[in-house]
């Protein structure tokens, strides 16, 4: 388990799924997660991923933990891995609403990386923030990311275009803000 200020990764417990199931089909959660068609997840497939965390070698998924409370809130990890270029994709979901907007993405943002940089040896970590996500973005910019391209018009939500960010943190950018401590 690795910790933060405010939460803990940890492994994903067959407990998790149920919660897991209701966050990823909640609408307004939903909506910041996909690229493709926002529809429902049947209870099965989510059985379904949980069981693919038994499989895989590669696989770096964490449930995100509340440290106060001990509840399952979330996930985050590594949805894709370049070992040859040294360069991981991540991605969160805080699928419990009361805990956004308090910090604890951020937090666990912050243990991923160190965990990315500090344990497995890559030098870049990427991801993508839809533009309407303003909350998530501002997060990610707090963590030291920054945008390094944008996608016009990739993602259709809401009757609407938008853009998508392409954020990317360096090894030696992290390393400068920790030494400085500036995240």
């Amino acid at each position: 388990m690795y910790y933060g200020n405010k939460i803990k990764l940890r492994e994903y417990k067959r407990e998790d799924i149920a919660l897991a199931y209701s966050y990823v089909n909640d609408m307004e959660v939903k909506r910041l997660l996909v690229t493709d068609v926002p529809f429902p997840t049947i209870y099965e497939q989510e059985e379904s991923w949980f069981e693919s965390l038994l499989k895989e070698k590669n696989n770096y998924n964490f449930a995100i933990e509340d440290l106060e409370t001990g509840s399952y809130i979330g996930g985050c990890g590594i949805n894709n891995l370049d070992w040859l270029n040294r360069v991981a994709t991540i991605g969160i979901m805080i699928g419990d609403k009361r805990y956004w907007g308090k910090g604890y993405g951020t937090d666990a943002i912050k243990v991923l990386n160190k965990f990315i940089f500090q344990q497995m040896n890559i030098n870049k970590i990427k991801l993508n923030v839809f533009s309407f996500n303003e909350r998530a973005r501002k997060c990610y910019e707090k963590c030291g990311f920054q945008v390094e391209g944008i996608l016009r018009q990739e993602l259709f939500r809401d009757g609407e275009y938008h853009d998508e960010y392409v954020m990317g943190l360096l090894l030696e950018d992290w390393k400068s803000k920790v030494n400085s401590k500036e995240i």
